[in-house]
């Protein structure tokens, strides 16, 4: 898929949009410094283009009962398209998962899991996780504080676009 080249106005919509996703058109435009048809215009080309993916509400994880972040390492015996694929299946479906990277390194895939406390990661390791197909090692890594966690991409460093806006 080719890379959508980002304007300045882009930017300051995308920027404005990840700071506060239930700002109004009008209220975007004026941010932004556009009128609300060609505001509009611009950020109907960038949900088609899939730049903006959707519009989420950021919640507090311990505020809902969600107080563990683990971080886990996964290994797969196989790298074979029929293992790698069913256990990007079966990872993609578990809800506790809410991140999922194929790495290098000592692990294949490094997962961000969301849950309750211990006891809870511990009916997850056994019921699902080292259920999943392939699966050889995991590695489980407990966050203890969280120093940073932001939603929000770094706009400020992309390439420009040429030509004007």
């Amino acid at each position: 898929m080719p890379i959508m080249k980002l304007d300045n106005l882009d930017r300051r919509i995308l920027a404005a949009l990840q700071r506060d996703g239930r700002l109004t058109n009008v209220q975007l435009a004026e941010e932004v410094g556009l009128s609300p048809s060609p505001c509009l215009r611009r950020v109907r080309l960038l949900e088609e283009a899939g730049i903006i993916r959707g519009y989420h509400a950021d919640l507090d994880r311990d505020g809902i009962g969600l107080g563990l972040t683990v971080f886990v390492g996964v290994k797969v015996e196989r790298h074979q398209d029929e293992t790698s694929t069913a256990f990007r299946q079966a990872v993609s479906a578990l809800h506790e998962v809410v991140a999922c990277h194929l790495v290098s390194g000592e692990s294949d895939f490094l997962l961000q899991v969301v849950v309750q406390d211990l006891r809870a990661y511990e009916r997850f390791l056994l019921e699902s996780l080292l259920k999943l197909p392939g699966v050889s090692d995991i590695r489980s890594n407990f966050a203890i504080a969280t120093v940073k966690d932001q939603t929000a991409l770094p706009l400020g460093h992309l390439p420009q676009a040429s030509g004007g806006a």
